[in-house]
């Protein structure tokens, strides 16, 4: 039986295949509008595409919102070749999130061994960052053991954890 496909036949894209593609685009939208002004900012996007997003955003009733919101996917298609870069913009924000979480519950972590072990923790912590302030930590580490058991308000264990952060930060850089 003879093949009666032509070239162009086989490069059509399925109804299916469009599909999907449309309805990438359409969470796309949705995370672009779900974004805030400080992630929006990073995202490469065309003026007029921004002013979309910015008008799908100020919608606060739900289907109308939606409606916006596709008709923002709609503007987003007809440029396919800006797709890439939001894209991977969005990817590298979302990467950033994750690490920037996983660094906050690290930081917690220790904020609680300091706390709750005391020295022995501290000690540890030294190994990891030598430059830090000991007779600090500790001060901080035993005032939010009295506050906690006190049941003051924990100023000395939101300070520990923002002395905690500015180690952190400056290891990483």
């Amino acid at each position: 039986m003879p093949d009666h496909t032509t070239d162009a036949e086989t490069d059509e894209v399925s109804r299916s295949q469009r599909r999907r593609e449309a309805l990438d685009v359409l969470k796309l939208a949705h995370a672009l509008v779900g974004l805030s002004d400080a992630q929006l900012a990073r995202v490469p996007l065309s003026d007029d595409l921004r002013d979309e997003v910015v008008r799908a955003r100020a919608v606060t009733q739900q289907i109308a919102r939606k409606r916006q919101t596709q008709f923002l996917a709609k503007h987003l298609r007809r440029r396919e070749d800006e797709l890439e870069p939001i894209r991977a913009a969005l990817e590298h924000d979302r990467d950033h999130s994750r690490r920037e979480s996983a660094n906050l519950h690290r930081i917690e972590a220790w904020r609680e061994r300091l706390i709750a072990e005391g020295d022995d923790a501290l000690n540890e912590f030294l190994q990891h960052f030598p430059q830090c302030d000991r007779q600090h930590l500790r001060q901080l580490s035993r005032q939010a053991r009295a506050e906690r058991s006190a049941n003051k308000a924990p100023h000395a264990f939101r300070e520990l954890f923002r002395v905690l952060r500015e180690l952190f930060d400056a290891a990483e850089n």
